[in-house]
């Protein structure tokens, strides 16, 4: 399988290495044998259609933080949409970071690639949130599959324990925690009183947290997340304007503590009801026993389902090991459908 990633950050070195690693556990147990034939970042693409360095590439990124800085000799500066379109590659990678106000550069690069019927594997999240049912259809009309595992709970398999529950019932509701980042906040918030400030300087210092944090405290990431569930496991077709949003910034350490004297705390929940057509982002009082109220930067969704009634999934929801395992997970399905091997099952089914 050749392959074509964009993006060269925490999760494309983690999945660069999990490749170089484990290529030999990857070929036995999956068949899958990838071969990286172009690795880009915002400074320019090392590319070979025999195969990069992909080792002379970490080594470079880590000492310098640009490819382009660190071996200029080798790196292409031409336009990446140029690459795309002229590269024989069987998959795209796409890993460059969320944007949420137009999707760009990466929705660019997954427009493109699909068009030309390649198939995408991506943990953007802002091209999804913006487009998702557009973009479906492309891969759909274009013979090829479009993939984001790792957009969802990093590599705990949120979106296709979804569609299993899916499978003979209806989803009828989905509620979850579905950023570590602020749950982190909330727990530090509940267990040892800091402050809202306290606590995201915390997890700011600890990693779990952006420079920034706009994103995960203001809903925005749970937002995208919730709109790709939506789409993926219910079949809604609805983007990020659909979904009314509030953070957790109005969450006090008053508030909490009057809450844990009944067994009670509050938790930033995604909510899709699809009853009433609605999708709402906000801080929600929850239960301590309720399977939803888990605590650190874990992440848990419930699906309720119409007949079967609620079944809830807990896990890891980041880290770039944990998303790498999620786009590898995600190759195996594209190369099987290379192969022809998925039963004749139509694309937007996988």
């Amino acid at each position: 399988m050749r392959i074509f990633m964009i993006g060269f950050g925490v999760v494309g070195r983690a999945l660069a290495e999990k490749i170089v690693c484990e290529k030999d556990g990857l070929a036995s147990k999956f068949g899958l044998k990838p071969r990286i034939i172009a690795i880009a970042d915002s400074s320019g693409a090392l590319a070979d259609e025999r195969g990069v360095d992909v080792k002379e590439a970490l080594e470079a990124k880590m000492k310098h933080g640009h490819l382009a800085k660190a071996i200029p000799d080798k790196v292409v500066k031409a336009p990446l949409e140029e690459l795309i379109e002229n590269f024989d590659y069987d998959v795209l990678v796409e890993t460059t970071p969320t944007n949420i106000v137009d999707g760009e550069p990466g929705l660019s690069h997954i427009r493109k690639a699909l068009s030309m019927g390649k198939s995408v594997v991506t943990t953007n999240k802002g091209p999804l949130a913006l487009a998702l049912p557009a973009l479906t259809e492309m891969a759909d009309r274009n013979g090829a599959i479009l993939r984001f595992s790792g957009t969802v709970g990093g590599g705990t398999p949120i979106l296709d324990f979804g569609r299993m529950c899916q499978s003979g019932d209806e989803v009828v509701k989905v509620e979850g925690i579905l950023n570590g980042t602020t749950n982190y906040i909330l727990t530090r918030m509940y267990i040892d009183g800091l402050d809202f400030n306290e606590a995201l300087i915390e997890a700011q210092k600890s990693g779990y947290a952006e420079k920034d944090p706009f994103m995960d405290v203001e809903g925005f990431d749970t937002a995208c997340k919730l709109v790709i569930i939506a789409n993926y496991v219910m079949d809604l077709r609805v983007t990020l304007k659909d979904v009314e949003v509030r953070g957790i910034r109005g969450v006090t350490c008053s508030q909490l503590r009057e809450l844990a004297k009944s067994g009670k705390t509050v938790k930033l929940l995604g909510v899709i009801d699809k009853e009433h057509g609605s999708l709402t982002v906000q801080p929600r009082i929850v239960d301590l026993t309720d399977p939803l109220c888990v605590w650190g930067t874990l992440n848990a969704v419930t699906f309720r389902m119409e007949k079967l009634g609620p079944e809830t999934i807990v896990g890891k929801g980041a880290g770039g090991a944990e998303t790498a395992i999620a786009i590898v997970r995600d190759l195996i399905i594209v190369k099987r459908f290379l192969m022809g091997s998925l039963g004749g099952l139509p694309l937007k089914s996988l």
